[in-house]
């Protein structure tokens, strides 16, 4: 009689996990913790409308705006501040933070430098001197002002750009150098903008320079469709530039030298993206004025919290940033200040100046 044969079986032990088991995973996360920030975005956005010191319901919403787009009866009182004050604020507040996010994402990403923002580099102070030039000088008011912003940043992004373009479109290391350059050329003329903000400021009456100060601090309380239509027609010209422009530049994320042996133009591949940047942070501060930090923050706020870079999160971080700030300057704040509503700017400004300095901090630590 035979024996049995006792069979071992060895259970397979599994394997480590593959680069593209771990790139599946990352993408994952990237596309849950951006549909997460896109979730807060309309929430945040339905909060805008529909709280404050006006409050609204879903229902009575829905009925204000059947009644504006069918031409039906209007609810006296109700209809004026939800159409023509809460919903256009809310919108431009939206598109802005879009723009302001896709912009500073851009720069940090494309000089691979966290300080490279519209903010940073003086592309804002281009737009607010010129703005300021037309107020105080010419007596401007309304689209003639935001053309003004828009006419001062991009000179300025060009005058920048100039000066600091010998190495920028260079396909070699010296790039990176020229990068370097490109932020503090922007540095030196935002200081040389801001003292002609200055002078300008103690040159103007009390009204003048009153609607100056409001301007410069960014806000949102001069929001109308009219400013609406424009920024949504620049960023439906401007969004699809970024998609086409994405892929290279993740590969200009490699560096220049990896960029070009992969066949990337690296001088025209700049150039583009800051064409398209310029534009987005100009088009932004042109709608609403200079909204501090939204650009310089959303970017490395995105990054911690999806885990990698990515122009969507950027974009919905900077909406989520300005619509936020827009809240509680003119909801929250008059309850601290005695009805005192801020420009949108103030609370961003807040926010922006201690997490430069903490990220200032944390790279000191990196380097020792």
């Amino acid at each position: 009689m035979k024996t049995p044969v006792a069979l071992s079986v060895t259970a397979a032990k599994p394997g480590p996990k593959g680069p593209k088991v771990i790139g599946q995973r990352r993408g994952r996360l990237l596309l849950n913790r951006t549909a997460i920030l896109a979730a807060a975005v309309v929430i945040l956005f339905a909060v805008s409308i529909l709280l404050g010191s006006y409050t609204v319901t879903v229902p009575d919403f829905f009925k204000i705006l059947f009644a504006h787009l069918t031409g039906g009866d209007k609810i006296p009182g109700a209809s004026f501040i939800v159409m023509e004050n809460k919903l256009p604020r809310a919108v431009i507040g939206t598109m802005i933070g879009l723009a302001f996010g896709l912009a500073g994402a851009l720069f940090q990403t494309m000089l691979r430098n966290p300080l490279a923002s519209p903010d940073i580099i003086g592309i804002s102070y281009g737009a607010s001197a010129a703005a300021v030039v037309s107020i105080v000088v010419f007596g401007a008011t309304g689209a003639a002002v935001s053309g003004a912003a828009l006419g001062g940043a991009l000179g300025v992004a060009a005058v920048i750009y100039t000066i600091s373009s010998g190495g920028v479109m260079r396909g070699t290391n010296r790039g990176d150098a020229a990068g370097n350059r490109l932020i503090l050329t922007g540095v030196g003329i935002a200081a040389a903008l801001h003292a002609v903000v200055n002078f300008l400021m103690t040159r103007a009456d009390i009204r003048t320079a009153a609607d100056v100060l409001v301007w410069l601090n960014g806000s949102l309380n001069s929001a109308n469709w009219d400013r609406a239509g424009v920024l949504a027609l620049s960023l439906a010209v401007l969004i699809p530039a970024v998609v086409a422009i994405a892929g290279p530049l993740r590969i200009l994320e490699l560096g220049p030298d990896a960029a070009a042996g992969l066949g990337i133009r690296v001088g025209a591949t700049r150039l583009a993206l800051v064409i398209i940047a310029v534009s987005l942070a100009a088009v932004a501060t042109a709608a609403a004025g200079p909204v501090s930090f939204v650009a310089f923050l959303a970017g490395p706020i995105a990054r911690r919290f999806t885990g990698k870079a990515s122009l969507p999160a950027s974009a919905l971080v900077g909406a989520l940033i300005v619509l936020a700030a827009d809240y509680v300057a003119a909801n929250l704040a008059p309850l601290l200040l005695d009805g005192t509503a801020l420009p949108v700017g103030v609370i961003t400004g807040a926010l922006g100046a201690p997490f430069l300095l903490w990220l200032l901090v944390t790279a000191n630590r990196k380097d020792a």
